[in-house]
């Protein structure tokens, strides 16, 4: 079921040389979530994540490995990359690698378009040159090199001498496109957000751009330029392409049309590609610029950026194998504001794990159904009529709702679970306030207790859908030992934005006793 509204979302396709980290992690969990609660909702969704694997980077490790730069890259993708979206229970719809002919067909049609549109032209180059960030380095990002390096100029990122290039190369007329893109942000506030990365962004093309080299001619890892095989394409050029050959672009009109523009998730750090190159791009090939790019933090791990060079980075799988992968999707969801940077630390992650998931969700759905089945012999009781205070939990049922699908659509992940998990906490205070064992011990309150432990199971129903994006393993565990699946379907076929309206659960439904859904967990030492 879809309501037509397609919403295509993409993280950025990664640079298969690193190792995947918890930032790689929270990026793709993030995009992961907005994708599964807009597909849940019944928009028409498109989640891509892949691999940049062409570049002068590349070139150098394969052959300091002894093997070709495609079998290279294949050996880290299937060994690192394919992985990481298991890891996580990324449930993305498409993986695309720009090495694949689909992509490199299409990147040629397009610059094709471009080089007749008249937006390219040759021209010599000089610069100096980061072969981490594969790319020419502004004068902002320039700094004398100290210690062995001193003497030298680095780049202000890897802190590594930086190649003085010279090349003769093809230009892109991006200083063509500075008003047409102030009149985008303009007109388009929401195009690049948070409001800091905007801010940034206008700043940064108010002060003029410069022409950009979009190729190069020193070596062939790379897609050739269809009208001078003797120059490949740029790589992040060609990198951010993928965001149109992956839906149809130069091959499959319907499916463009259908998918195409999309929203674009990245790191603050390569914001100005897609901010700002992208949409000039797209404007000169006379297709329409992305919906918006959301720019997020970093991940901080001891006040610094995590990086395989300062060995600050982290692998996924270093917190999934103690705390498993859906307290690894909540804790970054929802512990940094969604925008910001974020510090990460093993003591925040175990506290809330203990207070939030174990004692305050996963508690609260053992002891509901539990009591059901003490008091019910696992059938769901008929609720009888409804006092204030059940009144009370079906308004912030509603309420969350609303306001947690409000915030997907502002991509504010942590205010839309903070929104969900006012259901959490005023169910726990309604279990304490009604004392169900009490009311069990009376046969005349029957019909209360009753009423009582269906409000605590129709909350669980609505938490189990709504929370199913962020954390899908534990919620489909819940939705088991609910019973509900034969009477309402499957998880996640719930339409999500009606997960508020009330009595969803039929009495009689058959609950099953349901293990703790966050277990204590020992912490390696």
């Amino acid at each position: 079921m879809t309501s037509g509204r397609s919403f295509y979302i993409t993280t950025p396709i990664y640079y298969p040389s690193d190792v995947p980290h918890i930032g790689h992690g929270y990026t793709s969990v993030a995009v992961d979530t907005l994708a599964r609660w807009h597909r849940q909702a019944g928009d028409d969704t498109w989640m891509l994540t892949g691999t940049d694997e062409h570049g002068q980077k590349m070139l150098r490790a394969a052959a300091a490995n002894g093997v070709t730069p495609q079998e290279w890259v294949d050996k880290l993708v299937s060994e690192s990359w394919f992985p990481l979206l298991e890891t996580l229970d990324v449930a993305n719809d498409d993986f695309i690698r720009t090495t694949q002919e689909r992509h490199e067909r299409n990147v040629q049609v397009f610059f094709q378009r471009l080089y007749d549109r008249g937006y390219i032209y040759a021209g010599e180059y000089e610069a100096l040159y980061c072969v981490g960030c594969e790319e020419f380095k502004p004068e902002s990002e320039i700094v004398d090199g100290a210690g062995p390096f001193e003497g030298l100029k680095v780049c202000a990122i890897h802190s590594k001498p930086l190649e003085l290039l010279h090349e003769k190369n093809y230009f892109f007329k991006l200083s063509e496109f500075q008003d047409r893109l102030l009149e985008l942000y303009r007109a388009e506030p929401d195009f690049v957000r948070p409001e800091s990365a905007r801010n940034e962004v206008v700043s940064f093309v108010s002060q003029g751009l410069k022409d950009l080299s979009i190729s190069r001619s020193t070596f062939d890892w790379g897609i050739t330029v269809p009208w001078d095989e003797s120059h490949v394409i740029y790589v992040w050029v060609d990198a951010l392409l993928n965001y149109a050959t992956a839906v149809g672009y130069g091959a499959d009109e319907d499916l463009f049309a259908r998918r195409w523009p999309g929203y674009h998730v990245v790191g603050k750090d390569i914001l100005r590609f897609h901010a700002v190159i992208w949409p000039a791009m797209l404007m000169a090939a006379g297709l329409d610029v992305p919906k918006g790019v959301f720019a997020h933090g970093w991940l901080l791990v001891g006040g610094e950026k995590m990086s395989k060079s300062k060995l600050t980075g982290i692998a996924p799988t270093e917190i999934t194998d103690v705390f498993g992968s859906d307290a690894y999707r909540y804790y970054f969801l929802s512990a940094i504001s969604f925008g910001q940077d974020g510090s990460f630390s093993w003591e925040d992650l175990s506290a809330r794990y203990q207070s939030e998931l174990a004692n305050g969700f996963g508690n609260l759905a053992s002891r509901a159904i539990a009591m059901i089945g003490k008091y019910f012999d696992g059938v769901v009781p008929a609720p009888g009529p409804y006092s204030e205070g059940d009144l009370a939990i079906q308004r912030a049922v509603a309420t969350a709702v609303v306001a947690a699908d409000e915030a997907i659509e502002r991509f504010r992940i942590d205010e839309a679970i903070k929104a969900v998990w006012t259901i959490v906490d005023e169910l726990n205070g309604y279990i304490t306030e009604n004392e169900p064992w009490v009311l069990a011990k009376d046969d005349a309150l029957r019909e209360r207790l009753a009423t009582v432990l269906y409000t605590c199971v129709e909350g669980l129903r609505a938490l189990a859908v709504l929370l199913s994006p962020v954390m899908p393993v534990a919620t489909a565990r819940l939705w088991r030992a609910l019973g509900v699946e034969e009477g309402l379907g499957a998880l996640t076929a719930q339409p999500l934005r009606e997960a508020g309206v009330w009595g969803g659960v039929p009495a009689g439904t058959t609950t099953t006793a349901l293990d703790p859904l966050f277990p204590r967990v020992v912490q390696p030492e």
